[in-house]
């Protein structure tokens, strides 16, 4: 059994666990707000992109040899390229283990159907468990430690680098997975392709079959040529916005059970602490009652 001395200090270094938990969750719930804001924000744009795409798109179908690679692909599926952003801190709950968890599946499948499969990280935590496993399949590490918020700058960087893999022809499909922020206890895993441009059947069904004629100057193919690069980095960016959201909701909610988990404990600690002390001073009681008898 511990002494009082032990329970003591076993009490009080719960209690300072408690009040870092505690301004954790403060803080993460003043950085959920900003970082909400900015990842509701990007998606009309996002969506608004794959909108034009998909008219473009549209408007190019049957003709033959027109259309950049960033769209039509390379006509192969061999060589599958995973850009996996996580965040660059823990105490989050399973935010980076979810993200993790879907792209090693999606790395096993691949295996599994004899494809290629190179890695790009974004993020410490994500390279942390993947590196345990697939360590030969990461080919870059991109971290942004200490940034305080994510701009298009720092998504340009990764788009940058996926895009000069693809145009040495290192890769033939590329897929970003990110969590996509629900609510401060929902976030979902999400895997996004983005080489070649992957438009959802709903954007195409309800902005193309409108029955508007457009004209454009100068031709789609020309337009494509500069907004499928362009797409590359806004979807990134979009997947980066929608991470930093998730990040906050998880923290936020992990730390807020870390610090009823703490309040539990404590309780328990005092109850122990209480009883040992009440049958330290009971047998203190007995002893001196039997040395008065006995005299």
């Amino acid at each position: 059994m511990a002494s009082l001395k032990e329970l003591r200090n076993r009490i009080a270094s719960v209690k300072a666990t408690q009040k870092i938990t505690k301004a954790m969750q403060m803080v993460a719930a003043a950085k959920l707000r900003r970082a909400q804001m900015a990842a509701e924000a990007a998606r009309p744009y996002a969506e608004r992109m794959e909108a034009v795409l998909a008219n473009l798109a549209k408007a190019l179908e049957g003709l033959e040899g027109v259309g950049t690679p960033l769209m039509v692909g390379t006509g192969k599926d061999d060589v599958h390229l995973l850009v996996v952003c996580t965040s660059e801190r823990g105490l989050c709950g399973g935010f980076n283990s979810s993200i993790v968890r879907k792209a090693r599946e999606q790395i096993l499948a691949l295996a599994g159907q004899g494809k290629q499969v190179k890695i790009l990280c974004v993020g410490k935590k994500g390279y942390d468990q993947l590196r345990r496993q697939f360590k030969a399949l990461i080919v870059d590490t991109v971290e942004f430690r200490g940034i305080k918020q994510l701009t298009f700058e720092h998504a340009d960087q990764v788009g940058q680098k996926v895009r000069a893999m693809f145009e040495a022809g290192e890769f033939d499909v590329a897929t970003v997975y990110f969590s996509e922020f629900k609510s401060v206890i929902s976030q979902i895993p999400t895997a996004q392709q983005i080489i070649p441009a992957s438009i959802p059947e709903a954007t195409k069904a309800g902005w193309t079959s409108k029955g508007a004629i457009y004209e454009y100057e100068p031709e789609e193919a020309d337009i494509l040529a500069d907004l499928l690069p362009l797409n590359i980095t806004t979807q990134i960016f979009k997947a980066l916005l929608e991470n930093a959201a998730s990040e906050q909701g998880a923290r936020m909610s992990a730390m807020d059970s870390a610090t009823r988990n703490a309040g539990e404990m404590i309780g328990k600690l005092t109850l122990n602490y209480n009883r040992t002390r009440q049958a330290q001073i009971t047998k203190e009681l007995i002893e001196i009652i039997s040395g008065a008898e006995a005299l």
